[in-house]
């Protein structure tokens, strides 16, 4: 076994590998970016050292960074987590190179499963069904639209080198093909530093169905059991659960030996995830199910299939990485139970899930089940970075009573003032559709008004007004009401949520959980956060709306285009700028017919919060 591990990642899965690490007496060394000096992993690594500044290409994507600190630092083997340079086959190499252990695939498989086109071109000479699509080398505009009118709208274009649903766009009508092409190419060129692209039929009601597959260096390979990660929001996945429900027997044996010889076909070594696309529309069988890709590294959702399992696979890596054979044969490995995991994302779904940064000044997350996070209370969350706050696993006897385990914990979460998405997760979890697996990826699409609490409803109302009468008087049924000389007093009470006012009534022996900030008092309800109040004297409810056509940036991003000058004529919906936000793009539209009026911004530059970027004038104006 290996004597020391430089762990070249961040966050909760630093973490997760230095929990494990600690376990089998391996020394670990942490690498941090300017930005993470302060956070957990940095203090749970026997040693720390510095890599740079926050941006990720000068930190944690530097490879001449990493290997100096390995170096430095004497580490015998180098960990890449997921992200960043864990499926970088040239990196892999040059940590090889330089006499350490690659703690994951070995170069070869990664450059074969890197490349979408190849990976496919690959299984198929291996007998592993793909996707119907368009995995030629002609990287013209006009071949790609013309493969893609051949296949027949709607078609999903994907970045050849691409993932994490980054580069890749859903096109639904040929006159929007040009647009979207365009928009992933820039995405794909950002994040990769490929443009490539290729294009696949869109299933209509499609399961995203992954196998986890573990090999050794003397040949050995099994799987352990699938995920279904079908509850995704473009592409990203928010939760996944094992084993997928509605598989059977006979089908899990399919797709499972299916992912264990797309393994052998590439000589794989340590972790690795075959992905699988499933038409569902008619139940999951054999013949409608597809390869569609290979991550050559440990995936964010692995503790779903270490709680059915009860393996450990991290250190499944680590041993194996040593040159061990795997632990268990596929004989041994036994499924037990039902798991879930849901991403808490710092974001905002009631402001089309936009990013939100800032400082913890209030996190709680449940102790009911386990937790894996890379932050805790009074920690901040940057823009450099994935904004992940935790993840939230649940694992019970079946599928009904995991489930319950999921929403009760999600529940319990209260992020202040970060947004976070914790009210969404309780909601999905607590859903009927949900609840009864009527899951494809489309389903936060089709479900989304119902699951995304914009407006408080009458609990949250009569929450506020108990919990604000309760902090005036200490009696709810006397404070805050309403005295008139003619009829009985009015017991309604004008409040203040999230800026907007509402009438509610204080009701006895209500519970309301709240805190106090220097600015105002928050509310935590099923995991929503509502900041609460009294009006203020002669306070009038505004009517705010995109009416006065100024367009403010919604979130802290970088202006990557600008599509139109001053004075220049828009109708509802053109694309007037495109920002870029954690590693996405977001496109900023005209809210009406109009005029282009001042461009307060230009490509390049950084924008923030709620900026003013450009107005929109209407034509009698």
């Amino acid at each position: 076994m290996m004597e020391s591990l430089l762990i070249a990642n961040r966050g909760e899965i630093a973490r997760r590998i230095i929990c494990t690490a600690k376990i089998l007496g391996i020394r670990t060394i942490a690498v941090y970016s300017e930005a993470d000096a302060g956070l957990p992993f940095v203090r749970e690594a026997d040693e720390a050292i510095a890599l740079g500044p926050p941006p990720a290409r000068e930190s944690y994507l530097s490879e001449a960074r990493i290997l100096e600190a390995a170096q430095k630092s004497g580490a015998a083997a180098i960990h890449p987590g997921y992200g960043f340079l864990s499926e970088n086959a040239d990196f892999a190499e040059a940590v090889e190179k330089a006499g350490m252990i690659w703690v994951g695939a070995p170069p070869a498989a990664i450059r074969a499963m890197g490349l979408k086109d190849a990976a496919k071109q690959l299984m198929q000479a291996a007998g592993v069904p793909v996707t119907p699509g368009y995995l030629g080398p002609d990287q013209s505009e006009a071949r790609l639209t013309t493969e893609a009118d051949a296949i027949g709208y709607p078609v999903l274009i994907k970045a050849v080198a691409g993932g994490g649903g980054k580069g890749m766009r859903r096109i639904d009508r040929p006159q929007d093909f040009a647009e979207g092409l365009a928009s992933c190419r820039r995405e794909a060129a950002a994040a990769f530093g490929d443009d490539r692209v290729l294009i696949e039929r869109y299933i209509a009601n499609p399961r995203h169905i992954e196998v986890q597959v573990f090999a050794d260096k003397l040949g050995n390979c099994v799987h352990l059991f699938e995920r279904d990660c079908s509850l995704q929001r473009r592409h990203q996945k928010v939760i996944e659960e094992a084993p997928a429900p509605g598989l059977d027997a006979a089908t899990r044996a399919a797709i499972c030996d299916a992912a264990v010889k797309a393994a052998r076909a590439v000589n794989y070594v340590g972790a690795g995830t075959i992905e699988f696309i499933a038409d569902a529309s008619s139940g999951l069988s054999p013949d409608r199910i597809w390869f569609m890709e290979m991550n050559t590294r440990l995936q964010v959702e692995h503790p779903v299939t270490e709680a059915i399992s009860g393996e450990d696979l991290v250190l499944w890596q680590l041993k194996v990485a040593s040159g061990e054979p795997l632990p268990k044969g596929q004989g041994e490995i036994t499924m037990n139970g039902w798991a879930f995991e849901a991403r808490l994302y710092a974001e905002n779904p009631a402001a089309g899930y936009l990013p939100s940064t800032g400082r913890l000044d209030h996190l709680k997350l449940p102790t009911s089940v386990r937790v894996d996070s890379g932050v805790v209370e009074g920690d901040e969350i940057t823009a450099f970075y994935d904004p992940m706050i935790a993840k939230i696993i649940a694992h019970g006897p079946n599928r009904e009573a995991a489930l319950s385990k999921l929403a009760a914990a999600c529940a319990e979460i209260e992020v202040w003032p970060v947004k976070s998405n914790a009210g969404l997760l309780a909601r999905i979890a607590n859903d009927p559709d949900f609840r009864a697996a009527r899951i494809d990826t489309g389903f936060l699409e089709r479900h989304g008004e119902s699951l995304v609490a914009s407006e408080p409803d009458e609990t949250v109302i009569e929450k506020a007004a108990t919990a604000l009468s309760k902090a005036a008087h200490g009696d709810p049924w006397s404070a805050l009401t309403g005295f008139r000389i003619a009829g009985p007093s009015d017991s309604r009470v004008r409040l203040r949520i999230d800026g907007h006012l509402h009438w509610g009534r204080a009701r006895a022996g209500l519970e309301a959980k709240t805190i106090e900030t220097d600015e105002t008092t928050v509310l935590f309800d099923a995991g929503h956060a509502w900041s609460i109040g009294l009006p203020h004297a002669g306070e009038v409810e505004a009517n705010h709306g995109v009416g006065d056509g100024a367009i403010l940036s919604p979130m802290p991003g970088l202006v990557i285009s600008v599509e139109v000058t001053e004075g220049d004529r828009v109708a509802k919906g053109d694309r007037l700028l495109t920002v870029e936000a954690m590693k996405m793009e977001h496109s900023l539209r005209a809210p009406f017919d109009g005029i282009v009026g001042k461009l307060q911004v230009s490509p390049g530059v950084r924008v923030s919060e709620n900026q003013l970027v450009v107005t929109v004038m209407k034509g009698e104006e």
